[in-house]
Formats: C-alpha cells, sequence, structure tokens
C-alpha cells in the first residue's frame, strides 16, 4: 500500500542514511520500523493485560508445592 507521510527532514536524512548503509530501500526501512514499532506496543497490552489478571489472582505457591520444588531446587546441579 502506498501512503503519503510528513517526517521532519533530520529524521528522513538520517533514515535515508541507514537505508543506504544497510542495502535496502527507504519503503523497506520504514515497513521494517513501524512492523516493529507496532509489535511492541502489542507485547504491552499483552503485559498490560497479564498484569490485570495477576493483579486480581494471588500468584503464590500452595505451602506444599513451595516446599517441594525448594527440595528439587537443592539437588538440581547449577
Amino acid at each position: 500500500m502506498k501512503t503519503a507521510i510528513s517526517i521532519p527532514d533530520p529524521v528522513f536524512a538520517s533514515a535515508d542514511a541507514l537505508a543506504k548503509r544497510l542495502g535496502i530501500s527507504r519503503s523497506q526501512l520504514y515497513a521494517t520500523a513501524l512492523a516493529e514499532y507496532v509489535a511492541k506496543f502489542q507485547a504491552t497490552k499483552v503485559t498490560e493485560r497479564l498484569d490485570t489478571v495477576y493483579g486480581k489472582e494471588g500468584s503464590r505457591l500452595e505451602p506444599r508445592l513451595a516446599r517441594a520444588q525448594g527440595r528439587a531446587l537443592k539437588r538440581a546441579e547449577w
């Protein structure tokens, strides 16, 4: 999809230089950068949802399970 956007001159110049150094087109550079930026915020949404769940639900282990894990860790080689 083609689109038109406005970018400050210094950002454009830096992006243009980076694309040349990487041997890719500006379009590919912008598409990759935008995809990574979107993925970062999608991961943030997942973290926020997990924080919401664990904010309501306790995450402590049952005492018997905690003791069993402790015994297993003592036997494990690190």
